[in-house]
């Protein structure tokens, strides 16, 4: 019996588990996660930089980043920076403050199921990675850049991704 028992463990620690081959080929999706894990880092930082200020004057901010940059202060592009610039309220920076933290919880959520491989967060990235999709190609019918294609390029290659890695999961279900 102790012999049997012996036996049956080393056969199951020399064979792989049939999800493990499956994981070893999922790193798309952890370089997924960890991208989205930076998105969230980056949007709460926006959050947190909009309600730093609500309490301190964003035109005299700029301004002074323009000097210690050594930026012509009558240059076209200074102007219109600093005429933007001034046209943000108070309720619109919290707005964005709003916006940027509910956005980066959405992600950081993404983060944790792709980083923790569930199906839910390959669906919910791909969803929206896709509802993404037209008001990118409108960015680049409205204003041609290398950025907003870029952009685009990478949110198709994401969307491509998880619709082949999910067909293959589904195929593989449907021969197990």
């Amino acid at each position: 019996m102790n012999l049997q028992r012996t036996t049956v463990q080393q056969e199951t620690q020399k064979a792989p588990h049939p999800s493990h081959h499956l994981e070893a080929r999922d790193s798309g999706l952890y370089l997924i996660g960890l991208f989205k894990l930076a998105k969230a880092i980056f949007f709460l930082g926006v959050s947190l930089g909009a309600l730093h200020f609500i309490h301190h004057d964003l035109t005299d901010t700029v301004d002074r980043v323009f000097r210690e940059l050594h930026f012509d202060p009558e240059s076209r592009v200074v102007d219109f920076i600093t005429d933007k610039v001034a046209l943000v309220t108070h309720h619109k920076l919290r707005l964005i403050s709003l916006g940027s933290v509910l956005y980066a919880g959405l992600c950081c959520t993404e983060a944790y199921g792709l980083l923790r491989r569930r199906v839910w967060a390959e669906f919910v990235t791909l969803w929206l990675s896709v509802s993404f999709l037209p008001w990118e190609s409108f960015e680049i019918y409205r204003a041609p850049s290398l950025w907003h294609f870029s952009i685009l390029l990478v949110n198709l290659a994401v969307v491509a991704y998880l619709v082949w890695m999910l067909q293959r999961k589904k195929r593989r279900k449907g021969t197990a």
